[in-house]
């Protein structure tokens, strides 16, 4: 039986999956393959809850699947009670600049924080306001009816400083802890003015620390040297907020790779391999990062990861690791192309999503399925270059040819030379012979 999706979310998938993004939402509905890497990313996320601290590399070609995966992980693990902030690297943000581009990139990650109720960012307000409607809720059941409201209000007081007592022993925690109960004071004035300067402290934004003496009292803020310690305190608040932990999300890497000033992009390497000594040696608790990025950005000597000796040296594969042995609990998960089986279950998902949101009987058979498939597969150079993100536009492409030229077929639109089938010699016809024991 067909799952029915909504309406809402089938429109976002074949906008989304046409202009070759990944859907933030719905992902569910389409998820195929990826059991191997899943299971991995899921056991890093149990070690997580558990107090621990995990750092992998997600690597893997264009439109190999890294941010699908990326966005599947981050659906599933708001669903579990974490907090989730992801950014994509840009050459405006890095993790660390000389023009605040590594600030840029904290205030992306901050702007992104969501949840399980908030799923599409800006979260930080209502975890703020939970956490300090569970202390009351939490003091309201513990004292006597009978007690008056100064009391009340000093017992919350008291118990909020217990909560954020252990923030005060990390890197600028003080200041943390103190801005926090700043918003409490502004919660309980209904303060809206107030509040609102201190979520543009947590956010990132005061450029000075003038500015920020002057509106809050508060002599340090965020910079690009310290953003990574407000992120810790960040997770460990949220454990006392009543979250499971955070999970850092980091895409394109390859904007690092493309730093054309190589002592910028060795600052760069440096946090990375600050991050990953930080998380794998117990300094931080409750946190997980996962990093996205292509085979070059990752393994070139000369520009990329890899040419910081210090990462490379952490990050390199062992003598027994080769391309066909599977080693996922090595910081590093390379992707591998989805199987032409896994192909064709996506392929009917989408047709059948396609299909119920245009409101039309797909005339696309099991057989057509198959066949468009082995098309795919039997390109030129498909061997090691094709990518899900390639298959899926042009298998929407015709989706969308055949519902707008009902008179076509699909024999019709194959016919065309941009699906004919690739003409090679023996040798090449060898390497498709995954296609023999092809069964549904």
């Amino acid at each position: 039986m067909t799952i029915k999706v909504p309406r809402r979310i089938a429109t976002t998938l074949m906008n989304s999956l046409k202009g070759g993004v990944v859907p933030r939402i719905g992902l569910g509905y389409i998820a195929v393959g990826r059991e191997q890497e899943i299971k991995a990313l899921l056991n890093d996320v149990d070690i997580i809850e558990d107090g621990g601290s995990t750092f992998r590399f997600l690597v893997g070609r264009y439109g190999s699947g890294k941010s699908f995966l990326l966005q599947t992980i981050r659906t599933h693990v708001m669903d579990r009670g974490f907090v989730v902030i992801d950014a994509d690297l840009s050459p405006e943000r890095r993790l660390m600049g000389t023009k605040g581009q590594g600030l840029a990139t904290y205030k992306e990650l901050i702007q992104n924080m969501s949840t399980k109720t908030k799923p599409d960012g800006q979260a930080l307000p209502l975890i703020l306001e939970k956490w300090i409607s569970g202390i009351k809720t939490e003091t309201m059941q513990k004292l006597d009816q009978s007690v008056n409201e100064l009391e009340f209000s000093k017992e919350v007081k008291r118990k909020i400083f217990e909560n954020i007592n252990a923030l005060e022993g990390m890197v600028h925690g003080f200041d943390f802890a103190k801005v926090v109960v700043m918003y409490y004071e502004a919660y309980e004035e209904a303060d809206d003015e107030k509040k609102s300067k201190v979520l543009k402290w947590f956010r990132g934004e005061y450029s000075t620390k003038t500015e920020a003496k002057q509106e809050l009292g508060i002599n340090i803020i965020i910079t690009d040297d310290n953003w990574y310690e407000y992120v810790k305190l960040f997770a460990a608040f949220l454990v006392n907020a009543g979250y499971k932990g955070m999970l850092i999300l980091i895409d394109e890497l390859v904007n690092l790779y493309r730093i054309p000033n190589a002592v910028t992009r060795q600052y760069n390497y440096e946090k990375i391999l600050m991050m990953y000594n930080d998380t794998l040696q117990g300094k931080a608790k409750h946190l997980g990062i996962i990093m996205g990025g292509t085979p070059q950005c990752v393994e070139d000597t000369r520009k990329g990861i890899f040419s910081y000796d210090a990462l490379r040296s952490r990050l390199t594969e062992g003598k027994f690791a080769t391309e066909d042995t599977i080693n996922l609990l090595s910081p590093i998960i390379r992707l591998k192309r989805l199987t032409p089986d896994e192909m064709y279950i996506l392929t009917e998902k989408l047709r059948d999503i396609h299909s119920d949101l245009h409101n039309y009987q797909s005339s696309l058979t099991q057989n057509n399925l198959m066949d468009f498939i082995k098309i795919e597969y039997e390109r030129v150079g498909a061997n090691t270059n094709i990518t899900p993100r390639e298959v899926i536009r042009d298998f929407i492409e015709l989706l969308d040819i055949l519902y707008q030229n009902p008179n076509k077929s699909f024999e019709d639109i194959i016919g065309n030379d941009k699906f004919e089938f690739t003409e090679g010699d023996n040798t090449e016809k060898d390497e498709n012979k995954e296609f023999e024991d092809f069964e549904i």
